[in-house]
């Protein structure tokens, strides 16, 4: 009788695309830049590099709060254990200063340092990977001119077996494949700005996209839970969640350049975002996104309307929350849940309070909202913390109570789920 092959050709074919992983290509100069590109004076390629490093929003992982710029040591936390930011400054010992254009490029498209190991992927690679060859060497001009700090990279702290490069070049079998940006012949030059960014340095999958077990994602922008911070980053395909669809590309572009719009505000993960590199970007850029935002296809859920319970337990629950309310929130957000945005954001039809998962708002009640200060919002107003004034229950009973009123309609919380968030870290 015949044994099935399948596993075994299955384990087969997966050794071989890890030996490939580990093997090929150990180094890839990739295409050279363009003519008009190499052309450029060289302050012209170090400005449009610095530019390109606000885009990609560099400086967030790679310098530790109150470090020298871009000498690394952030430890950025995933669920396999800290992945500690290299130090990308001009030092020749602990930093890129030996580094080539090659090298560089290497490391965006391919996700594999200068001595061939493999990169892991919280450097969005994955996205990094599409930025053309001239921006790849933008970058690299602006990057040689960052002073050179003498700071040596802390080794990471990720559990086995996710700390052996063997491990890597599977996960990289499974889930990357370098790939170039293709504009699209039928969009307009504005349409694939925005694409491009928002596909590559912009990396808005790294948040917006469900991560599996292992960590791999299909990069659809159909939201998703951000490992260990404890944001819900919200579907950017569905109306149902961010709601784009519906937006003017003016309120689109608003919210990405300065944090706040008349329709919402962005907080957590998103907040910091915005401050630290979408503010900095030109105004058709921005538009740019907002447009190619705007554009994605609709991709809608198959959940039913929630059918609210109407026991007398479940109405004395909702009727707390709404005392709640009224003695902590109704002179901000007013008594039909109206607002006055862009300060105050209206509650009333505020997708942030009725997607399925209720962390975003549980977490703002628990620790303050605070929206970037920006150009174009230089005194945000911020609303205060309540954990330390409402239990669990309390707060449980007050975003039930915001998920129910003012024709919102989506489940209720428990305490339970407030006691999962009231521990985890701010950032």
């Amino acid at each position: 009788m015949r044994k099935p092959v399948a596993i075994p050709l299955a384990i087969t074919v997966l050794l071989v695309a890890v030996g490939a992983g580990l093997l090929w290509p150990r180094h890839d100069a990739g295409p050279p830049p363009g003519a008009a590109f190499a052309a450029l004076p060289a302050a012209e390629k170090i400005a449009r590099g610095a530019y390109l490093a606000r885009a990609g929003d560099c400086m967030a992982c790679h310098t530790v709060r109150g470090g020298a710029p871009y000498a690394g040591g952030r430890a950025l936390q995933t669920p396999f254990g800290a992945v500690i930011a290299p130090n990308i400054t001009q030092d020749v010992a602990t930093g890129i200063g030996a580094w080539s254009a090659d090298d560089f490029w290497n490391a965006l498209h391919n996700g594999r340092s200068r001595d061939g190991r493999l990169l892991y992927p919280a450097f969005p690679y994955t996205s990094y990977t599409v930025i053309t060859r001239d921006d790849a060497d933008a970058l690299y001009a602006y990057f040689r001119t960052v002073p050179a700090v003498r700071q040596p990279n802390a080794p990471h702290r990720l559990r086995f077996p996710y700390n052996q490069q063997i491990a890597l070049a599977a996960w990289r079998a499974l889930y990357f494949h370098p790939a170039s940006f293709k504009p699209e012949p039928a969009q307009p030059a504005q349409w694939n700005r925005g694409a491009y960014l928002v596909q590559g340095l912009g990396h808005c999958s790294a948040c917006h996209s469900a991560r599996n077990a292992l960590g791999g994602s299909d990069d659809d922008l159909s939201g998703g839970l951000v490992p260990v911070l404890g944001w819900y980053a919200p579907a950017l395909t569905s109306d149902a969640e961010a709601g784009l669809g519906s937006w003017p590309v003016d309120d689109i572009a608003r919210l990405l350049h300065t944090g706040v719009s008349p329709r919402a505000t962005v907080f957590g993960p998103m907040a910091e975002v915005v401050r630290e590199s979408l503010q900095h970007l030109s105004a058709d850029d921005v538009r740019a996104m907002a447009v190619y935002l705007k554009s994605l296809p609709r991709a809608e859920g198959s959940e039913k309307p929630y059918k609210r319970v109407q026991t007398p337990e479940a109405l004395a629950f909702l009727q707390a929350g709404a005392r709640l309310y009224e003695k902590h929130c109704v002179d901000c957000h007013g008594a039909a849940g109206e607002g006055a945005p862009p300060a105050y954001p209206p509650l009333a039809g505020n997708r942030a309070l009725t997607m399925v998962d209720a962390a975003n708002p549980i977490r703002i009640v628990l620790n303050g909202g605070f929206p970037p200060g920006t150009h174009g919002n230089p005194r945000p107003y911020g609303m205060p913390p309540f954990s330390h004034v409402l239990g669990d229950v309390e707060v449980a009973q007050l975003v039930s109570y915001l998920r129910s009123a003012w024709g919102n309609n989506a489940p209720p919380v428990g305490g339970g789920d407030v006691n999962r968030y009231r521990s985890v870290p701010l950032e």
